[in-house]
């Protein structure tokens, strides 16, 4: 039964995610440490939340979303999904095409070309074979980035004490503040919540012990996004055993370049290829979130291939256009905080809702603490939008 939340956990070690945690270790060490651990358990709360929502009602959350809405406001929903859907398939490709640069010197907007047609490839894994063997090339990629971020750990290792020091709450100025609003607003991807309710209604459809299901569900939840978490942990412990106070680790060329004269180049290709199989994973998965998207909300159905092709153009006109790849995945991830709420408030509504949930609405405890993580994502998002409107301004 394991699975679902396998593929969703892509979303949490994407190339929006690199960068940030990168930076953070670069820049304050391991200051934020409690940063992650605390975007983790959200995380595992909204995800279980979308899985159960799916399993419980047979319905995706744009499903139900374009059921209740009235046309306008059902087609405004979908613009605002799209451009989230968008923004994350932008940064899954620049992210992709960055490795492909660092690994064989391939030039951006060939490198996302690259990554487009070898996601369309995963993608056609699943229009031909169905939802188990997708899972299964995602969670070998997801496998592969575990171990290309987390093997530079095993060459410099990371100082207990100061991991020990990272779990005290904590921020040290203005711009810490911004760095880990930023880390915790890219956490809770809206397109994996609205795919991991499809996921998992796609997969246990047939099962008809719900509560069996649910059970395992939290297994597989809790087992995939322990692997997310550790994986981004480590790259921020990574980053503050080896990159703390070498200039130019701002982008993820320039830490690259800093860890192969660290740790040396075999470490650096691990890490490359690591973040090669993230681009690749994730904007398969977001392909296919963009398509559950579309045909919960306008009751649309175009073939994943097509959309893959479609949504690869912008990326790669950016690319093409010489933009900065570092400043294009940053851009990603302040759009991706717009979407947030839309996502997670009513995820939590439905769940909460016994006349759509029955016996399996959540109790008042879960209630509390998913309205509370609600309240904590869509307020550390707009403290991540203030500081970087306010932050260009200046």
């Amino acid at each position: 039964m394991l699975g679902p939340a396998f593929v969703a956990a892509v979303a949490y070690v994407d190339p929006g995610n690199v960068a940030a945690n990168l930076t953070s270790g670069a820049s304050y060490g391991y200051l934020l440490v409690w940063v992650l651990v605390a975007a983790n358990a959200v995380a595992v709360l909204v995800q279980y939340q979308s899985a159960k929502l799916g399993i419980v009602t047979g319905r995706s959350l744009p499903e139900l979303l374009g059921d209740r809405l009235s046309p306008w406001p059902r087609r405004a929903f979908w613009v605002q999904a799209e451009l989230v859907a968008l923004a994350t398939d932008l940064a899954e490709v620049v992210g992709g095409a960055i490795a492909l640069q660092l690994l064989f010197g391939v030039p951006l907007p060939l490198g996302g070309l690259i990554v487009g047609l070898v996601s369309m490839g995963v993608l056609l894994v699943q229009t031909r074979h169905g939802q188990r063997p997708f899972e299964r090339v995602v969670v070998g990629l997801l496998a592969v980035i575990t171990l290309g971020f987390l093997t530079g750990l095993v060459v410099s290792p990371p100082d207990a004490g100061g991991v020990v020091g990272g779990l005290v709450p904590r921020f040290d100025g203005a711009e810490s503040v911004l760095l880990a609003a930023s880390m915790l607003g890219a956490t809770v991807m809206p397109h994996a919540v609205y795919v991991h309710s499809a996921l998992s209604r796609d997969r246990h459809h047939a099962q008809r012990d719900t509560a069996l299901v649910l059970r395992a569900t939290r297994f597989d939840v809790g087992g995939a996004l322990a692997v997310a978490g550790v994986v981004n942990i480590g790259m921020l412990l990574l980053a503050a055993s080896t990159l703390g106070g070498v200039e130019g680790t701002d982008t993820i060329a320039g830490a690259h370049a800093a860890i192969v004269a660290a740790l040396g180049p075999l470490v650096g290709v691990l890490f490359a290829v690591g973040l090669l199989a993230s681009g690749l994973a994730s904007t398969s998965v977001g392909s296919y979130a963009g398509a559950v998207i579309m045909g919960g909300l306008l009751h649309l159905r175009i073939p994943l291939l097509a959309r893959r092709a479609m949504t690869l153009v912008p990326a790669i006109a950016l690319l093409a256009a010489g933009v900065d790849p570092t400043w294009a995945l940053v851009i990603s991830q302040v759009v991706l905080s717009f979407g947030i709420p839309f996502a997670v408030i009513p995820l939590v509504g439905y769940t909460g809702r016994r006349s759509l949930m029955g016996e399996y609405r959540d109790p008042v405890l879960t209630r509390v603490l998913a309205w509370t993580a609600v309240a904590l994502i869509v307020a550390l998002n707009a403290v991540l939008l203030w500081l970087t409107v306010t932050g260009a301004a200046g």
